[in-house]
């Protein structure tokens, strides 16, 4: 027994243009007929959200599937697939394409070397789902664009969600965000997860498309702008601040990564924030906002 309900859908050539398009959505839940094989032309993100079943590749190996969890079916590999009889699963599954698959790819956000992810959970993807499967309403003027933008927020969400973490439990690339300002070496960022410096570089790389080098280095100059932007510390405050005991070559690196020196990034922004730096992130439902008057 089990209960599906599913849309596709067909954008025009100028709707591929935005980089990613939705060609359909899908919730099910049950004892779901086994799928495949098969082979696509198309991306399909399956979120397994409660239940346990398999999936069989290309090279023909069984992998248990074990909520929560994410499958990626990509294109021209085939694929075969389902839930356990005796306990069935919930799914909720996007088709999509566009060229923007590729960047996403090259990023690490789509893992086709990976087709099994274990997530830490699926709210977040199931939410980005259910904006899709609310936009896909029959006759919605904005369906494509409105379908195609949840596809983006459900790549995220489903990179947050990937349970890849450290030796010590801690994900990855939040601890080196945590540590991005302290003088330490790769080797050393390694040690304190557990891990090889190659074992670390392979996380990061899965994680976020890059080396933790450039990781690092992307964390410090963000913070370098929102100091340089919000604060009148000098360049060489700001040096430190960030990690650089050398603001030349502080000033030397942000040159090669911005386009532009830091006293002309400082300018550029025309404005100075005076009352101090805030670390509490706003909230959503009720953001900052300029008093006008006497409360």
């Amino acid at each position: 027994m089990y209960h599906t309900w599913m849309r596709y859908f067909t954008p025009s050539p100028a709707h591929h243009r935005l980089g990613l398009v939705c060609l359909g959505v899908g919730l099910q839940h049950g004892t779901l007929p086994t799928v495949g094989p098969r082979t696509l032309d198309h991306h399909v993100a399956v979120v397994v959200s409660a239940g346990s079943g398999w999936f069989r590749g290309a090279d023909g190996r069984r992998t248990a599937v074990t909520a929560p969890a994410l499958i990626w079916l990509i294109p021209g590999t085939p694929h075969h697939y389902g839930p356990d009889p005796a306990t069935g699963w919930d799914e909720s599954f996007v088709d999509f394409t566009g060229p923007a698959t590729a960047t996403y790819t090259e990023l690490g956000y789509i893992e086709p070397d990976r087709p099994v992810v274990p997530l830490a959970d699926t709210a977040a993807a199931r939410a980005a789902v259910g904006r899709i499967a609310r936009a896909a309403r029959r006759g919605n003027p904005l369906l494509e664009v409105e379908t195609g933008a949840a596809v983006h927020e459900l790549l995220v969400a489903l990179r947050r969600a990937r349970a890849d973490v450290g030796a010590d439990g801690d994900p990855v690339l939040q601890a080196l965000a945590r540590d991005a300002f302290q003088p330490l070496t790769v080797a050393e960022h390694a040690a304190r997860h557990g891990m090889t410096p190659a074992e670390l570089r392979a996380a990061v790389r899965r994680g976020a498309g890059c080396s933790p080098k450039d990781y690092l280095l992307g964390i410090r100059l963000g913070r370098a702008k929102e100091l340089l932007a919000a604060t009148e510390l000098p360049v060489a405050a700001v040096a430190r601040r960030v990690g650089y005991d050398d603001p030349a070559y502080f000033s030397r690196l942000f040159t090669r990564r911005v386009g532009m020196a830091p006293v002309r990034f400082r300018a550029q922004q025309g404005r100075t924030v005076h009352g101090g730096w805030s670390h509490q992130i706003p909230d959503p439902e009720h953001p900052p906002t300029i008093a006008t008057g006497p409360t």
